[in-house]
């Protein structure tokens, strides 16, 4: 169990700048321009002993009904509705406004349990705002300054005091921590990377013991390519902003959920455009935060409208992909609306074949997110992607397996002398990555590199994943001296 906190309040008032605060680390993407946050966001924060969950929420403003910004408000209600405790947050340099009160009286009435907190309170702007804010009838405003981080010690008694007043407080210190249970530790794989089955005989081939953590799945793509859609289909509810227009989605949203007991943190991301076509800051921002989703993600499903042909950014996309190890599935998309199934295939896969051969066999699902067909065959796909992802094979068996590959295609030579290859080893997985020791590391050809990763991919059951080749020179240390 865990409290959680709800940060809302209108646009611009500073909440993700005091969200990236409690989290400790530059997570929601922030700018002076009014209402870059949309979708809600969450977080582990800690404020000293404190720990809790925190939700960055958009701003709270009227709208008319079925506009974006409805939509945005919704979503902001729903985190409300959620929480456990709601922070109010006020612009004191800007003084209450009548959006602050309305929403304010909205807030009150909901009976939600609410801490007020008039930020930009550094130095003596924010004093004339901070006395206004006692009007809005929530209490003793707290202040504070989220980007000087000014007022975290009164915000930690205030919000103690709130949680005892709920019964919660427990569990906001830690102290009933027993009642916590968690599967995500997974303890480190251990550094003898020889396996063996129950009567003595060696494993060859097995996935490493980090495959039981939470697959991280990041959703990607070109902007208005139903990625948003794609997550509210697979957690069955409306949990992130969609719409006709392109680019609502702005920060990376995490959302776990769970298929057949098995439990799965995804994170949908803006579409990325072109780096030619993006003039606007907030664009920047939100393109650099989906490429850092891609980082730190196992597998990254690239949507693709099978309408389209299948262009250079989703091939430089999935190029990206590859280049930072992530496994990846795609997904063609708005399946439904597609005339020519067979024809839009054959595109697909020839555009694929052709433009990029690194990832040869890479899974394409047909798929309508709208719809909800096919979300099955994509978590299947991407769990058998993953299990690649983590495969090891032994270097006994990788050694033999060189063995034929040099005896039926040896190194070129070079200046008239061959190259050898002395012996292989696999180094890490997530992507399997090979350790190749030759006598002349720099004159060994990309081209027989390539042809050697293409038979691991081939003769292993490799598909579609990237793998990775170090070459080093030296001597094999697993042979005896003097041999």
């Amino acid at each position: 169990m865990t409290i959680t906190c709800a940060i809302v309040g209108r646009p611009n008032v500073g909440k993700s700048t005091l969200f990236n605060r409690l989290i400790g680390r530059q997570h929601a993407i922030v700018d002076d321009q009014p209402g870059v946050t949309r979708d809600r966001r969450e977080g582990d924060a800690t404020l000293a002993t404190l720990k809790f969950r925190v939700i960055d929420t958009a701003g709270l403003e009227e709208a008319i009904d079925g506009s974006l910004e409805d939509r945005m408000r919704r979503q902001t209600e729903i985190a409300i509705r959620d929480a456990d405790i709601t922070m109010l947050v006020v612009d004191a340099r800007a003084g209450v406004t009548p959006v602050d009160s309305f929403f304010a009286s909205k807030i009150r009435k909901s009976g939600a349990k609410v801490i007020l907190l008039a930020n930009k309170c550094e130095g003596n702007a924010g004093a004339a705002g901070l006395a206004e804010a006692w009007r809005l009838g929530l209490g003793e405003p707290v202040p504070i300054s989220a980007s000087h981080g000014e007022g975290m010690v009164d915000l930690h008694d205030t919000l103690l005091a709130a949680a005892k007043a709920i019964g919660l407080a427990g569990v906001l210190t830690g102290e009933d921590d027993f009642l916590l249970t968690t599967e995500e530790d997974v303890e480190e794989t251990s550094d003898d990377w020889e396996r063996f089955d129950e009567v003595g005989n060696p494993i060859e081939i097995w996935q490493d013991d980090s495959i039981h953590e939470t697959m991280r799945i990041a959703i990607v793509g070109r902007p208005n390519m139903g990625k948003s859609t794609l997550v509210n289909s697979l957690v069955g509810e409306d949990r992130l902003l969609t719409g006709p227009e392109a680019g609502i989605t702005r920060d990376a949203i995490e959302v776990l959920f769970e298929w057949r007991g098995q439990p799965y943190k995804l994170v949908d991301t803006a579409g990325i455009r072109r780096r030619a076509r993006i003039a606007d800051k907030v664009e920047k921002l939100m393109v650099s935060d989906a490429l850092r989703a891609i980082q730190f993600a196992h597998l990254c499903v690239l949507l693709i409208d099978p309408n389209e042909e299948l262009n250079k950014q989703d091939l430089a996309l999935a190029r990206l992909i590859a280049d930072e190890g992530r496994a990846i599935v795609i997904g063609a998309n708005k399946w439904d609306a597609v005339d020519n199934k067979q024809a839009a295939t054959g595109k697909i896969a020839y555009r694929l074949q052709t433009s990029l051969a690194q990832l040869r066999g890479v899974p394409v699902i047909q798929m309508s997110g709208l719809y909800q067909l096919g979300l099955g065959k994509l978590l299947a796909a991407a769990d058998e992607m993953y299990g690649l992802w983590n495969t090891r094979i032994s270097t006994g068996r990788l050694n033999r397996w060189l063995e034929l590959v040099l005896e039926n295609h040896p190194p070129p030579l070079v200046e008239g002398r061959r190259l050898r290859i002395r012996y292989m080893t696999q180094i890490k997985t997530r992507p399997p990555t090979f350790a190749l020791f030759v006598s002349r590391p720099a004159d060994l050809p990309k081209s027989y590199l390539r042809y050697l990763t293409t038979g691991l991919r081939q003769d292993f059951g490799l598909r579609g994943i990237p793998i990775r080749m170090v070459m080093r020179k030296g001597d094999n240390p697993y042979a005896k001296k003097g041999r």
